[in-house]
């Protein structure tokens, strides 16, 4: 089975840029051995079963809450039985479908 959960963990309370508190749940994801792919919109993990998945959050979570009084969190998830290996496989399945490979690519870079 395959879990993938899209997170984005942000305190509100820390003004404009709060890249240091973000890496501070990256680091806690990198560490626990999971797969994911950090976005400029958030992070998506891929965990065996929901008690893995939630694990790591709840880390993540505790960590921030420790100097922050106010967190938004956006949650999204994707359950499905008798899958593995969706992050790269959801991914490669649409560039079979286009053809081509495609990657993050800015305006300039065009």
């Amino acid at each position: 089975m395959s879990f993938l959960v899209f997170v984005s963990m942000t305190p509100l309370d820390k003004g404009e840029s709060v890249s240091q508190y973000v890496a501070r749940v990256v680091d806690i994801v990198d560490k626990s051995g999971l797969p994911y792919v950090l976005t400029p919109m958030g992070t998506i993990i891929e965990a065996e079963d929901w008690e893995e998945a939630m694990s790591v959050l709840q880390k993540g979570f505790e960590a921030l809450k420790e100097d922050c009084n106010r967190i938004s969190i956006t949650m999204k998830i994707d359950y499905r039985k008798g899958k593995k290996n969706r992050l790269l496989q959801k991914v490669k399945s649409v560039q079979e479908k286009l053809g081509r490979d495609i990657n993050i690519m800015t305006k300039e870079e065009k």
